[in-house]
């Protein structure tokens, strides 16, 4: 990654403020990375409801498709209810974003340096220890918003985040609680970060090396960099999010089931991540268990990502991380 750029370009660095600016880059990397994830969760948030909704068959709506799922929400807990669990989203996805985001650049950068790996190789590694890393770090704040997110209204369990936090440590084991369904989510996220990033990264640097005048642009902050136009970092980041979602989705379902423990009659099947894959497929085949949601996922996430890839693109540019 080139060094930052002055405060305007060609201007002189006055003594002193590139160390300056080194000192924060981590700073900075990490609230690119956060603001990236809050913007592109809040674009997606109804969506996010109804998939876990529609994943874990909510006796209210486990009739329904996805879009007439969308319609029925605001009919029984009116519009605010498509954005049910999006305030515990929000406090996890700015640490979850920014960790992830920050780590991406920071593992390639290690990978590079003491295993020699570059080009596409390291890419697809540093994306999937980012993710397991983001993933981690902010698990149990995941569980508290897929709890509230799959309340119906009438008949709540939890109050609130706190009161969630609260509900899960007593009844549920202590902190070992707040991590069930840790495995398949830490599995799931090493093929979907790695490939998300993988794929951003690789179409990039290709669209950029075969078409620079068409599809890039010089970047605000260093004008000796290159950047992709807005444009076509949508759609870099939309196609990154597809082939993602795709690769990692039965993973996905069955994080979501373990997370719901308790809360579901058939908790007691759902221990295990083998457990949980095995009794889904058996009650619900693929299409309608393994893969229940995916048209959802496809719409929920290609804009989330190609708004996540494209934010985090015009944060180092503002601030100043080329």
């Amino acid at each position: 990654m080139a060094s930052p750029a002055a405060a305007g370009p060609g201007a002189a660095l006055p003594a002193g403020a590139g160390t300056a600016r080194r000192d924060f880059y981590w700073l900075r990397s990490f609230i690119a990375g956060g603001v990236a994830g809050c913007c592109a969760k809040t674009t997606t948030a109804p969506l996010d409801r109804v998939k876990i909704l529609l994943q874990a068959h909510n006796h209210h709506y486990k009739h329904l498709g996805v879009f007439s799922t969308l319609c029925a929400v605001p009919k029984k807990e009116g519009y605010l209810g498509l954005y049910k669990g999006n305030g515990a989203m929000m406090i996890r996805i700015f640490p979850y974003g920014a960790i992830q985001f920050m780590a991406f650049d920071q593992y390639k950068k290690v990978i590079k340096k003491h295993l020699g790996i570059s080009g596409h190789v390291h890419r697809l590694m540093a994306g999937s220890m980012a993710g397991i890393t983001a993933v981690i770090c902010t698990y149990p704040l995941d569980m508290v918003r897929v709890r509230l997110a799959f309340q119906v209204k009438g008949e709540h369990k939890y109050m609130g985040i706190i009161h969630a936090f609260k509900m899960i440590y007593t009844k549920e084991g202590g902190f070992s609680g707040f991590y069930r369904g840790l495995m398949p989510t830490v599995v799931g996220m090493a093929p979907y970060a790695g490939f998300s990033f993988f794929t951003f990264g690789t179409l990039k640097s290709i669209g950029l090396a075969q078409a620079p005048n068409l599809l890039g642009r010089p970047s605000l902050d260093n004008p000796d960099v290159l950047v992709l136009k807005t444009h076509v970092n949508l759609l870099c980041g939309g196609i990154a999010g597809a082939i993602a979602q795709t690769i990692s989705y039965p993973l996905d379902v069955t994080r979501r089931r373990m997370q719901l423990g308790a809360v579901l009659p058939d908790s007691d099947k759902c221990l295990t991540m083998v457990q949980t894959l095995k009794y889904v497929y058996q009650q619900h085949g693929i299409r309608r268990g393994l893969y229940r949601g995916l048209s959802l996922n496809y719409i929920r996430c290609i804009p989330s990502q190609a708004v996540a890839f494209t934010t985090y693109e015009l944060m180092k540019q503002f601030l100043h991380l080329n």
